[in-house]
């Protein structure tokens, strides 16, 4: 049964109010891949009351008491994706489609989704604690550099005029947070849970701050807003304490004694409570309201996907991962993931085909190395950039376990592992077994890999590895799918204009696009989004890690050459090709790059 959207949902369930009424950006989808399903069906478990209102009307209140008074609280994302992202191309036209939305149709929530509602909120219920959270949240809990602005923005908990921010991953906070609030204890009062962002207004001198061992006090709101390099500073001390077990108390000023506070990273879940959080009775698909619209589009590639992970240790510098869920990946069980298989190949529109069994990045199943559980994850040095670590396990046995299980229960036809191959990790593998049977089982004719450039500056200032471990990558693939007598190809990502990337650098990886016949599937410009290292490089042109100098396209000229370089062989990309070429002096190429 679907949680309540309406009055009469709430009579039949035999409610007068609910505890929480819960505001997402999001079509109401009741499956584990949606934030709001997660948190709504783990407030049920314990007891709670949840009203779900999604997509509401933002342009006055009413929508928002459409339930009433909540006893305990507002909880309001913007849906699983920002909303500035999901309304806006990096060229900041306007999307046409929503896959979020019912029949796709675009416009049904508003720009900065969670400050329009939760401001909506207030002014339905004045005394309603507020809690924000989701990605939306999580990226901008600092001051952060803002695309669209093309400004530095407060603190999202100040301009939403929320009580508490949660970031990362919210099972235990929200739980922590529904606790104290049934106790009595004031949303203003609660300031002492990890994993949430509070306000505190009080003398904020160096001096006194500093002596706290536990509390690292940021660069101030102006400073940050107005020199760079103390922006760049920031984001460093952001990024050194995002560690559960060695991550400290963050503080960030602002006029007038205000403040943020950032208490320390909560512990991400176990693998039992993972397996308990997929395992709680969602209804796997969209509200039947939305069946008039045609549904709800993003459910189709994860209606038949299962989540078997959390967490990232590949650090790629453009990703915002390691800031929302963290370094740590943990991984649910075996038997929790192979039972959610032999659910959904039961399912009444199963056709045999799981189409993911993965997560961040499908094959990491745990913790890089012992150390990270004791010591939390290295400061100042990444698993897998610039070379593997030597403390890294580098196991495939038990992913490759799963997959063998699932693809041997009955009615199973095809197990597909599309979200995502980090390569470099399944070359540091002296084990082939997993390549193998990668290529034996789990890709449907083609495998998509995110090399993301091949020029080894551009690679660096995206912790990426070199080009020479993708090419190795492509040999083995190659060498694999021959012995097994098949023939499946490779469809490589490459991001053009990222930080550090030249028209030169551009031009390399069109030569190489040309000389390897890769043709890449999606041309993707780098876009910068808040809570990425490559959103700092982009904004400050400088390395946070080192203090240099980095060179960024921002000429929308440029970044349109350097994109229509990855599609040379367009011809409505040929006056802009040729352009490039000749403003690097390389007008030897325009006959060869056609």
């Amino acid at each position: 049964m679907f949680l309540p959207i309406s009055q009469e949902d709430m009579r039949q369930r035999g409610w007068d109010y609910p505890d929480f009424v819960l505001i997402t950006g999001d079509a109401y989808v009741d499956h584990p891949s949606f934030g709001h399903a997660i948190i709504s069906r783990l407030l049920e478990r314990y007891g709670y009351k949840v009203a779900i209102l999604s997509q509401p009307d933002w342009r006055n209140k009413k929508d928002f008491m459409r339930f009433g008074k909540p006893r305990l609280g507002f909880l309001i994302n913007s849906g699983n994706v920002d909303s500035m992202v999901n309304h806006y191309s990096v060229f900041k036209h306007r999307r046409k489609t929503d896959s979020y939305s019912p029949g796709g149709i675009a416009g049904k929530r508003p720009d900065r989704a969670v400050i329009v509602y939760s401001n909506r909120a207030r002014e339905a219920y004045k005394d309603v604690p507020i809690i924000i959270g989701g990605l939306e949240a999580s990226l901008r809990r600092f001051s952060h550099y803002d695309y669209w602005d093309e400004d530095i923005r407060r603190s999202i908990l100040l301009d939403a005029k929320a009580d508490l921010l949660i970031y990362g991953m919210g099972e235990r906070a929200v739980l922590e947070i529904a606790e104290a609030l049934d106790s009595g204890i004031e949303a203003k009062d609660i300031g002492w849970i990890r994993g949430t962002v509070c306000k505190a207004i009080g003398d904020t001198k160096d001096e006194e701050w500093k002596q706290d061992a536990d509390t690292i006090l940021l660069p101030n709101f102006e400073s940050v807003k107005n020199i760079k390099k103390n922006y760049a500073e920031s984001f460093f001390l952001q990024y050194q304490n995002n560690d559960w077990i060695t991550g400290k108390r963050l503080i960030e000023r602002y006029d007038n004694g205000l403040c943020i506070v950032q208490n320390p990273p909560m512990e991400p879940l176990t693998t039992l409570e993972l397996d308990d959080v997929y395992e709680l009775p969602y209804e796997g698909t969209y509200h039947p309201i939305y069946e008039k619209d045609g549904g709800v589009p993003a459910i189709n590639e994860v209606k038949f996907s299962i989540v078997a992970n959390r967490g990232c240790f590949g650090g790629c510098a453009f990703c915002a991962l390691t800031y929302h869920q963290g370094r740590e990946v943990r991984g649910r069980s075996k038997a929790s993931i192979v039972e959610e298989a032999r659910r959904l190949s039961k399912h009444k529109d199963f056709k045999g085909y799981i189409h993911d069994v993965g997560g961040p990045t499908a094959n990491f199943r745990g913790p890089a190395c012992e150390k990270q559980l004791k010591a939390g994850v290295c400061k100042n040095r990444d698993c897998l950039y610039p070379k593997p670590c030597n403390q890294m396990k580098v196991d495939h046995k038990e992913y490759l376990d799963i997959l063998r299980e699932i693809r041997n229960i009955e009615g199973i036809k095809k197990v597909f592992i599309r979200s995502g191959i980090r390569f470099d990790y399944v070359m540091a593998d002296s084990d082939d077994t997993f390549m193998k049977e990668l290529c034996e089982h789990h890709v449907s004719g083609t495998l998509k890999v995110a090399p993301e450039h091949v020029s080894k500056k551009v690679l660096g200032n995206m912790r990426k590895p070199e080009n020479e471990v993708f090419e190795r990558f492509c040999s083995k693939y190659k060498h694999t799918n021959e012995k097994l007598g098949k023939k499946q190809y490779l469809i490589p990502y490459f991001i053009s204009s990222h930080p550090g990337s030249t028209l030169k650098d551009a031009v390399e990886l069109a030569l190489y696009l040309k000389k390897t016949g890769f043709v890449p599937d999606q041309v993707q410009d780098f876009y910068p989004t808040p809570g990425t290292l490559a959103t700092c490089m982009y904004y400050t042109e400088l390395d946070p890690f080192t203090m240099k100098s980095v060179y960024v396209a921002k000429d929308i000229k440029e970044k349109k050459m350097q994109r229509a370089l990855m599609h040379f062989h367009k011809k409505e990309n040929r006056s802009l090709v040729e352009k490039a070429l000749r403003q690097v002096g390389r007008e030897d190429l325009i006959s060869i790059l056609r």
